[in-house]
């Protein structure tokens, strides 16, 4: 596919459906989304997306892979792997702007969204036909898996036709639910209990319930993808900007330890790792010390 999506559905413009929207401002209001206050606001936006470009008719989902073809050795401390390679954020919309600049949508209004935009992404990946929003509660494609960034092109162009929403195919399969070590999934995902949210968004110490929980990640957690029977179709990214650096692949658990902010500017250069700076890192790698000095 062009610019190397995976996949590329549309979807008419409109306002989400109300029970989504009934389940979104509940879940606002029962403090689920935590300290990610930009969640609670422009709702009006994130559930009418043509709020967001006067006079919207469509939006086009991408998705582009991430599933790593290296990994760092199980051995040692481990990132999410939407972490390994550059900043999603920067690589969708470059590869959104060449694709808008180089096709018949250079003519209309466009709009590039990424999860930096008040938009349901994984909503409009499912309403465009690419997946279906699964009990991890994210986007899952049938035969690809789920180790996918998004991105959306918001437009006033019109199209003749338009995707339909993939059936949920997680049938009984509960793996997800089990695999979370600190039950954040269910009906309804709980930000405050999810490792993600502790070890990149969340300010401030780590409490001992969850730090005990960390196992050997240091930055986010694949725990529900890779408990997912879906990934197992996973093929790796050739996407140049996604993959690790050699020096990433080569930290040991003892470099993480002592690793001086310098070297973190190095090794996080561009990369979505920054999100946590430098003193939320060492909290999540000084948390594993602590884990350890508990269990002896």
């Amino acid at each position: 596919m062009s610019e190397g999506f995976f996949a590329c559905g549309i979807a008419r413009a409109c306002p989400v459906d109300p029970q989504v929207a009934h389940a979104y401002r509940s879940w606002i209001a029962d403090g689920r989304h935590a300290d990610m206050h930009y969640l609670a606001d422009n709702i009006d936006k994130r559930l009418d997306p043509t709020l967001l470009l006067d006079g919207a008719q469509s939006i086009i989902v991408v998705a582009l892979n991430y599933a790593p073809a290296r990994r760092i050795p199980d051995d040692q401390y481990q990132l999410a792997a939407y972490a390994y390679g550059r900043d999603y954020h920067d690589v969708i919309k470059q590869r959104l702007r060449r694709l808008i600049a180089n096709g018949p949508l250079s003519i209309v209004d466009c709009k590039i969204a990424t999860d930096t935009v008040p938009i349901l992404e994984r909503y409009w990946a499912w309403q465009a036909g690419i997946g279906f929003i699964g009990r991890n509660h994210q986007l899952i494609i049938p035969g690809a898996g789920s180790m996918f960034f998004l991105g959306e092109i918001i437009t006033t162009a019109r199209f003749d036709h338009y995707d339909q929403p993939v059936a949920n195919r997680c049938g009984t399969c509960h793996n997800c639910i089990d695999a979370c070590p600190t039950g954040a999934l269910g009906h309804s995902f709980d930000a405050r209990r999810c490792l993600s949210y502790q070890t990149i968004e969340h300010r401030g110490p780590l409490d001992a319930d969850i730090s005990d929980k960390l196992g050997t990640t240091i930055y986010g957690c694949d725990r529900c993808q890779q408990s997912c029977p879906w990934n197992r179709f996973a093929t790796p990214t050739d996407i140049p900007e996604l993959q690790p650096s050699e020096a990433l692949l080569s930290m040991t658990k003892d470099d993480w330890r002592h690793l001086t902010i310098d070297q973190y500017r190095q090794l996080f250069k561009g990369s979505a790792v920054k999100r946590t700076k430098y003193e939320g890192l060492m909290r999540n790698i000084e948390a594993k010390r602590e884990e350890i000095q508990r269990l002896r």
